[in-house]
């Protein structure tokens, strides 16, 4: 049976059709998935009974299964959620003050390698599909309690492509994800509260500022190519100067709507005066902030985190340069939920066995 978490409403809509129902039923079945948070279509009451076990008979709404719920001391969750197939991703919810943010995966493991990231040690094994990546939203709005989505006081009101794998590299699952939430009849999260992070694979770049228009962020963690080949190995494919131009002409950019740099604080790697001097170089014109994030250790890994004091230092050249540079504190770290930390136990499909 086929699960319609994973439909579009063009596609919702064809089924109906080709089922001999009306246009308009599609709307309603849409409405209870994606603005209700329905699984059982026995509920959806505006609907004629044998309509419903039609449905029944031949569709599903479907939830990921949790694996393991773990919960930090500063209130961050971070979910492992077992796939049909049984593959792993982790998604994290971070509570704030004003918002809620929720961090999805969009594959299972990464292709990427960037040498101070977790989830870079877990090889790809597969992308996930648009009802992989939409269930994880699911699952949060579910257990937080935030249906009908309509829901003035919900508590997740952002959501960022920053979990396992490489948002760009699985485009046209993550498209088609994001249209789904960004649904006004259903979720309706708007493009301005969603955020894809890429380590710089420039030539989707433009396609997601224009197709999307969703805020971009740039995981650059270094100012010059030989480092950056180091640290983030798709630099190599893609340089500094090839990405700084593809940022610079993303639609959209102004001094409301600025490009995030996510630049992990690495001790005497990365963290120089002479650096932050060469980054507020590198990004001159570009409507942008910076994200400094102290780097958050994983078992086995080598790298150290900045001393505050570097940092500090690091921020004030990048403020005086008329940057907004936010240190990042780091949430959920206590359970392996912080940025970079995230590795499921998945292992490597052979092509034949791949979905």
């Amino acid at each position: 049976m086929q699960d319609l978490t994973g439909f579009s409403f063009a596609e919702l809509e064809h089924t109906v059709c080709r089922f001999g129902l009306p246009n308009f039923r599609a709307k309603q079945i849409w409405s209870w998935i994606w603005r209700h948070g329905l699984t059982d279509f026995q509920d959806m009451n505006n609907i004629s009974k044998p309509i419903r076990s039609l449905l029944a008979d031949h569709f599903i709404i479907n939830r990921p299964t949790v694996s393991r719920r773990q919960k930090s001391k500063d209130g961050t969750i971070k979910w492992l959620i077992r796939l049909s197939d049984g593959q792993e991703v982790e998604t994290v919810y971070i509570p704030e003050e004003e918002r809620g943010t929720l961090c999805i995966s969009s594959q299972v493991g990464c292709t990427l390698t960037c040498s101070f990231c977790h989830t870079g040690t877990q090889r790809l094994v597969r992308n996930l599909e648009a009802g992989e990546i939409c269930g994880q939203i699911l699952l949060a709005l579910d257990e937080l309690g935030d249906w009908p989505a309509g829901n003035s006081n919900r508590r997740l009101t952002n959501v960022v492509l920053m979990g396992m794998g490489e948002p760009l590299f699985n485009y046209n699952n993550v498209a088609k994800a994001i249209k789904i939430v960004m649904s006004g009849d259903g979720i309706g999260i708007s493009k301005r509260r969603i955020t894809l992070s890429t380590s710089g694979i420039v030539p989707e770049i433009n396609r997601c500022g224009e197709e999307l228009g969703v805020n971009l962020a740039i995981s650059l963690h270094a100012v010059n190519d030989e480092l950056r080949n180091e640290l983030v190995p798709i630099n190599k494919k893609y340089n500094l100067k090839t990405l700084v131009d593809a940022v610079r002409k993303y639609p959209g950019l102004s001094n409301t709507r600025r490009v995030t740099w996510e630049y992990v604080m690495l001790d005497g790697v990365n963290d120089s005066q002479d650096d932050a001097k060469a980054l507020v170089k590198l990004i001159s014109g570009i409507p942008s902030k910076i994200n400094l994030i102290p780097f958050n250790p994983w078992p086995g890994v080598s790298y150290k985190t900045s001393q505050p004091k570097k940092i500090d230092k690091f921020a004030a050249i990048v403020l005086k340069a008329g940057y907004a540079s936010p240190i990042r504190t780091p949430r959920g770290d206590d359970i392996l939920a912080a940025c970079g930390q995230l590795r499921s136990d998945s292992v490597r499909l052979r092509a034949r066995e791949r979905p």
